[in-house]
């Protein structure tokens, strides 16, 4: 039975890698990934055999992997973050249908939501909802039908994917949206190039959320009703104090 390993690198500093994703990584003979992604993550595992495939070619990469497995070869599939938070891991499976003699084991990793939330304070303490506001798989109205619903419940929403230079107003849409239940001085944060050179992090209300331009390097929080900014820090409370 050959063995893929889809390995979660984390937002990208190697440090900020589980012990386990960098052992397996090190034991691998190939690393297959996003170009990106691979960049990251070459110079701290010299001597493996890197393959790679831009952005839109998902399909062709998973194959990649499996073809070489198929070979005895140990290999690493890897993804930015979580390997199951809008990873490789799902499709992999899909695909791994055709390679029965080929299992899987999921690396996890440290996805945007949680690292990105470190740098800005406590965001997250209570529940909350992760949404991507890319519609390149999945169409707006149903992006826009599940930020409706959270901001309605009062999730705290982390945001994937809030802006490129084709959706250059989607962050301004899904404000405007969580708008209609929350109020404009609602605490918001975002953090730019998470655990990677040039990291930012800033807190702000959702009404300056609404005008501020983003990428896609970028990853947004916006409080609920009950999240407040404490000491320059977004902080969710959960009610501990009041037990």
């Amino acid at each position: 039975m050959n063995t893929i390993y889809v390995v979660g690198i984390g937002p990208g500093a190697y440090e900020k890698m589980t012990v386990e994703a960098a052992q397996v990584l090190k034991s691998c003979d190939v690393i297959v990934g996003y170009t990106v992604y691979v960049d990251l993550v070459k110079e701290h595992f010299p001597g493996k055999e890197f393959l790679t495939t831009p952005m839109k070619r998902e399909a062709e990469r998973c194959e990649l992997a499996f073809r070489e497995a198929e070979k005895g070869r140990k290999v690493a599939m890897i993804c930015s973050g979580d390997a199951g938070v809008y990873g490789m891991s799902g499709l992999m499976y899909e695909i791994g249908e055709q390679y029965p003699d080929t299992e899987l084991r999921i690396i996890g990793g440290l996805t945007a939501a949680t690292s990105g939330a470190a740098v800005l304070g406590a965001p997250l303490i209570h529940d909350f909802a992760v949404i991507s506001l890319s519609d390149l798989l999945t169409p707006w109205e149903k992006i826009e039908k599940r930020i409706l619903a959270a901001a309605e419940a009062d999730f705290v929403i982390c945001l994937y994917n809030p802006s490129s230079r084709k959706r250059h107003d989607y962050l301004q849409k899904a404000c405007d949206l969580v708008l209609r239940y929350q109020k404009p001085e609602t605490v918001c944060g975002y953090v730019k190039n998470i655990g990677r050179e040039g990291e930012e992090g800033h807190v702000l209300t959702l009404e300056q959320l609404r005008g501020t331009e983003v990428d896609m390097f970028t990853t947004v929080w916006i409080g609920n009703s009950q999240t407040r900014e404490l000491r320059g820090k977004m902080v969710t409370p959960r009610g501990y104090r009041n037990v």
